[in-house]
């Protein structure tokens, strides 16, 4: 299955043009590394959570939104050989040393490999989660996520993928372990489900929380209270048609 590269990232509203430049014009050098696609999200419709959050995960400030992106690879060793060139090329060392529209020291990254991906890539919006899972719970889990995904499927959604941590880093001020607060023995996983747009999400979302038989049973192989989920607009995917925002 591919192998994931997740990033939260805070980027103040106002930089929304010139971060979108910049995550597009790194994508033929990052495509040159062997990654398959490379989308940017924008934070459209991410709630504030009592526990966790998108926003509490990377400190954001008041001016600032969220950006839910990944990278995807075909497996493991190409995003391990990526992760040297991305250290040693002289064009990703000058990106590295430029202005960023953004505060990398808050910046979240890590390495996940699928337990579930079906569908086809692409659409309009996105739903991003970021979810806390025992390693002893790993199987259970990717049952529960199978199920789901299927659900949401039949409900229009173009793809679905679950990915479980691998190879993410502890950070100095932000990680994705701290932005659920994770306790001892706990993964974490990078999912998100992707549909054609806005539209068909909130009809589907809709019509499954008013559905009595895809109401959760307890204990779920999740804590519930210190996963956090929104909604996101693309503003990069390097596999799509060209339009205005991804040009």
């Amino acid at each position: 299955m591919t192998y994931f590269e997740g990033f939260l990232v805070p980027v103040p509203e106002s930089k929304r043009e010139e971060y979108r430049k910049h995550a597009s014009d790194g994508t033929p050098i990052f495509h040159e590394f062997g990654i398959q696609r490379h989308v940017e999200a924008w934070d459209s419709d991410v709630p504030e959570g009592k526990v966790t959050d998108f926003r509490k995960a990377v400190d954001a400030k008041p001016d600032e939104k969220v950006v839910f992106a990944w990278f995807e690879y075909p497996d493991q060793a190409t995003r391990k050989a990526a992760g040297e060139r991305f250290r040693t090329d002289p064009r990703t060392k000058e990106m590295a040393q430029s202005p960023m529209p953004f505060d990398a020291k808050r910046m979240i990254y890590g390495g996940f490999e699928a337990i579930v991906e079906e569908g086809s890539a692409g659409g309009g919006y996105s739903d991003g989660f970021v979810v806390p899972v025992p390693e002893s719970k790993r199987e259970e889990y990717r049952a529960l996520a199978s199920k789901m995904a299927k659900v949401f499927r039949q409900h229009g959604a173009n793809r679905v993928v679950e990915a479980f941590s691998d190879d993410v880093p502890h950070g100095e001020v932000t990680d994705f372990y701290r932005a659920v607060k994770a306790e001892d023995g706990e993964a974490v996983v990078f999912s998100f489900i992707e549909w054609p747009d806005k539209k068909t999400r909130d009809d589907a979302w809709s019509k499954i929380m008013q559905d009595d038989s895809m109401k959760p049973e307890d204990p779920m192989p999740f804590s519930g209270q210190r996963m956090f989920w929104g909604g996101f607009e693309p503003i990069v995917d390097s596999t799509a048609a060209k339009t205005p925002e991804n040009a």
